[in-house]
């Protein structure tokens, strides 16, 4: 159990300089020889290559934080080692583990529903107040990330993509985020509508007009294209007039297909399938724009922008159901590539981020950044209530577990003590990597709470204690529950580990089987207990 907790400080250790504002990066470079620059934790954790069961289990329950929530995966690894921490002198006393864990889960519970009654209620039937409070959580998010000094822009375009989806479930996926190299970050876009990169064209597509005013919009999953004969079937034919009747059936069907599109009044047709030279200079000819390969996620978000539904045959399309429809249709230039924009849509639910960088790697985590803002924004939509952050929130519910401690007549009021303590990691990881003095900054911080000042954080521009309620440093408080159980889980996890048993690999017929295992670790065990004199 002690290896167990000593594997997890080591995957702690590798991420605790990325927590805050002042945050580290880190390089990793994967097995292919690919490099990624990164101070997301979630990435981090994903990218590193853990070998120990245990830190494995701990990597798995922290990344379950960003999967549910978007953003606090570090402060969760970093809660749940320095809990692991605090419970191994307690194992080493020979304390029963199933103590500790209960106390721990008791714990849990009673932070929970303080975090509840101190969080502050979001000004819902205000729709100004609402983004302005969704813009200052996504900026807090920001705060620690590589754009933090562009966290005004991106948590206006994090909040406008957030609202622009289906109130109902807020699929995330229905906003496209696009990379586009080259430029200055500040160029990034919000498109409210639908836009994908200009797909592969044909012969004739130059002469295609590149812009509409109410289109009428076709999606397709058929293929416009001719293909040669061999690509089919085998024909056995005797005479070259059969070869010839063949070609034409061919052409006749295509052509038909290609009739059948320009007859329902469409100016935008779109299609999953290629879209071949023949088709491109027929539609070319009636002023109409094709796009064929179009990716399946780009077509996702066009049906469900513009209303239109996805056809497989164009024998029966009737246009007053399955065309869509958008205010403008263009394309345009967006620095070294050509991109379709669809604006206007009358039923948008979803809408497009174009990203601007100097490099891939910097726009990676541009939109790296931006997803986690997008998920805060959307979670405290979800959670409707709110709390500070800059590590009052931590210090708080550290200050309350001690003071419930003292209620509690057994020995569960040192491990609740432990608990508490714990909580004051993440306050002073923000000062160590700030290079701030952490003693005398959590010792102000303690003051400060015993005295009934329920918000006070830490300040790491000026280095002093803020009231960070005020000064709009604010997380939903769906994160912090979220974070104090999976940190609680991921330690109750470890601690319930007593024995670790690795199979031997098959081709390893000298390696001890997992009975021999054991009875080497109990003949161990008992000649430490009973050595010989």
């Amino acid at each position: 159990m002690l290896s167990n907790i000593t594997a997890c400080q080591a995957v702690v250790d590798a991420v605790k300089t990325t927590l805050g504002p002042r945050g580290m990066d880190k390089l990793i470079v994967d097995a292919k020889g690919q490099a990624t620059i990164s101070n997301d934790g979630a990435t981090i954790l994903k990218l590193l290559d853990i070998v120990h069961p245990a830190a494995r289990a701990l990597v798995d329950l922290a990344r379950a934080q960003d999967a549910e929530v978007g953003d606090g995966t570090t402060s969760v690894t970093i809660l749940a080692g320095e809990l692991l921490k605090q419970a191994k002198p307690f194992i080493e006393e020979n304390v029963a583990p199933q103590l500790i864990i209960r106390a721990y889960r008791q714990a849990a519970e009673v932070l929970d529903a303080r975090l509840m009654a101190i969080a502050v209620p979001m000004p819902e039937h205000n729709p100004a107040e609402l983004r302005q409070l969704l813009e200052r959580c996504a900026r807090t998010a920001l705060n620690s990330k590589v754009i933090h000094g562009q966290g005004e822009l991106f948590a206006r375009l994090a909040v406008q993509a957030v609202l622009a989806l289906d109130p109902e479930d807020r699929d995330e996926r229905l906003i496209g985020i696009k990379r586009v190299p080259g430029g200055a970050v500040e160029e990034a876009e919000f498109v409210d509508g639908v836009a994908f990169k200009k797909t592969f064209s044909y012969a004739g597509f130059e002469q295609q007009p590149k812009s509409f005013q109410s289109p009428a919009i076709l999606c397709l999953n058929v293929e416009l294209e001719l293909k040669a004969e061999r690509d089919n079937a085998e024909v056995r034919l005797e005479q070259v007039s059969e070869y010839q009747a063949v070609v034409d059936a061919e052409w006749t069907l295509l052509m038909d297909k290609l009739e059948a599109c320009a007859a329902t009044g469409a100016k935008v047709v779109l299609s999953q399938l290629p879209i071949g030279d023949v088709a491109t200079q027929f539609f070319a000819d009636r002023d109409i724009f094709c796009a064929g390969r179009v990716p399946a996620e780009d077509m996702q978000r066009v049906l469900r922008a513009t209303g239109a539904h996805l056809q497989s045959s164009t024998a029966s399309i009737q246009p007053a159901l399955h065309l869509g429809h958008c205010a403008t249709f263009e394309e345009r230039q967006v620095g070294s590539e050509r991109f379709n924009f669809f604006n206007g849509c009358p039923q948008a639910r979803t809408c497009t981020l174009i990203l601007r960088g100097g490099s891939e790697q910097f726009i990676a985590e541009v939109d790296r950044a931006l997803h986690d803002a997008i998920m805060i924004a959307k979670r405290a939509l979800a959670g409707d209530r709110f709390v500070a952050g800059g590590g009052a929130v931590e210090m708080e519910l550290s200050r309350f577990l001690r003071e419930e401690a003292k209620t509690r007549p057994s020995r569960d009021q040192l491990i609740l003590a432990a608990y508490a303590k714990a909580f004051e990691a993440l306050p002073r990881q923000l000062c160590d990597n700030a290079g701030l003095d952490a003693t005398d900054l959590l010792t102000r911080l303690r003051k400060a709470h015993a005295s009934s000042q329920l918000w006070a954080g830490l300040n790491l521009e000026t280095e002093s204690v803020v009231d960070t309620l005020a000064a709009h440093v604010w997380e939903p408080v769906l994160v912090k529950r979220n974070m104090i159980a999976a940190a609680t889980e991921a330690a109750c996890t470890v601690l319930s580990v007593d024995l670790t048993i690795r199979a031997a690999k098959p081709w390893d017929a000298n390696a001890p089987s997992g009975l021999e295992q054991l009875e080497a670790k109990s003949h161990a065990a008992h000649a430490a207990r009973h050595p010989r004199k």
